[in-house]
C-alpha cells in the first residue's frame, strides 16, 4: 500500500504563489505585505477543506537556475514561518527554478513537511538553462541536515523541453525517481494552467509504489479525471479569472474543493 504523504488518503493542495521578493525584477511591495497576502490565501485554502498549503516564488521572473540568493531564502522562510503559524495544516516549499537544497533549507527553518523539487533524476531543458539530475547531492543535504522533510520530485516537467531524454518514458522516470529514494511524484501538463493527461497520471500512479500528485491544469472541472492520482495541486484554476498571477478567489477556491470531494 502507498504511504499517505499527508495523513489523508488523497490530498488536496492549495498553490499560494507568494509575491515577487526583494531583488527580483518585479519587486514592489514590502515583504510583510508578501507575507500577509501568503497568509491570507493560505486561510482561504484552510477555510475551503484543503489538506496541504504549498508555498513557491512564482513571481521572481526570470527564474535563476539553482543558486537563488541569500534574501530570497530569507523572505521564503519569513512567509513560510508565517504561514505555519497562522494555518495550521501541512506545508510544502518550492523555490523556482530549481533551487531545491534552498528550499530544503527553508522547509527545516519553518518547519515544512515537504519539498517540490524540479530535475529530480535525469536532465532537461527548462526556460533557464540546462537543469541536471540532483537526487544524490539534494539526499545526502537532506541527510546532513537532519531534515524531516519529504522530497516530491515532478518527473518530466513543465515548462521544459525533454528531447534529451525522448527514449525514456514518463513511466521509466518515475521509476528512476522511486529507485533514488523520492519521496513522492508529480506530474503536469506543458506548462502552468495546461492540464497533466489522464491517462499519463494513471500510467504512473499505476506503476510506482510512491504517492502521484497532479501538478498542473487541474479545475473543477475536469478534476475527476484524476480519480488515480493520490492528490492534486491547484493554483491558477482557483485564482480570479482563472489566472495565476491574480489572488485566491474563495468561491473558486471552494468550488474546486467540493469537485474534488465528489471525485
Amino acid at each position: 500500500m502507498k504511504r499517505a504523504l499527508f495523513g489523508v488518503p488523497r490530498a488536496l493542495i492549495g498553490m499560494v504563489h507568494v509575491g515577487a521578493l526583494p531583488g527580483t525584477p518585479a519587486h514592489g511591495a514590502p515583504l510583510r505585505t508578501i507575507i500577509a497576502q501568503a497568509v491570507a490565501e493560505a486561510r482561504l485554502y484552510r477555510d475551503a477543506g484543503y489538506d496541504v498549503v504549498l508555498i513557491e516564488n512564482m513571481h521572481d521572473r526570470p527564474y535563476r537556475k539553482g543558486g537563488v540568493g541569500p534574501e530570497i531564502v530569507a523572505a521564503m522562510t519569513a512567509v513560510g514561518c508565517a504561514v505555519r503559524a497562522a494555518v495550521d495544516l501541512p506545508l510544502g516549499v518550492q523555490i523556482l527554478a530549481g533551487a531545491n537544497h534552498e528550499a530544503l533549507a527553508v522547509a527545516l527553518a519553518c518547519e515544512a513537511r515537504f519539498v517540490r523539487v524540479e530535475g529530480f533524476v535525469f536532465a532537461h531543458v527548462a526556460d533557464e538553462g540546462v537543469i541536471e539530475a540532483c537526487a544524490a547531492d539534494l539526499l545526502r543535504y537532506r541527510r546532513a541536515l537532519g531534515a524531516d522533510v519529504a522530497v516530491v520530485a515532478d518527473i518530466k516537467k513543465k515548462h521544459s523541453a525533454h528531447a534529451i531524454t525522448a527514449d525514456v518514458s514518463l513511466v521509466e522516470t518515475a521509476h528512476a525517481a522511486e529507485f533514488f529514494l523520492a519521496d513522492g511524484l508529480i506530474v503536469t501538463g506543458t506548462a502552468t494552467g495546461h492540464a497533466a493527461d489522464p491517462a499519463e497520471v494513471a500510467a504512473v500512479a499505476a506503476a510506482v509504489n510512491l504517492p502521484v500528485l497532479v501538478g498542473s491544469g487541474a479545475s473543477a472541472e475536469n478534476v475527476g479525471a484524476y480519480a488515480a492520482a493520490d492528490g492534486v495541486i491547484v493554483g491558477s484554476s482557483v485564482k480570479v479569472g482563472g489566472r495565476w498571477e491574480a489572488p485566491v478567489d474563495a468561491a473558486r477556491a471552494r468550488a474546486f474543493a467540493e469537485a474534488f470531494r465528489r471525485g
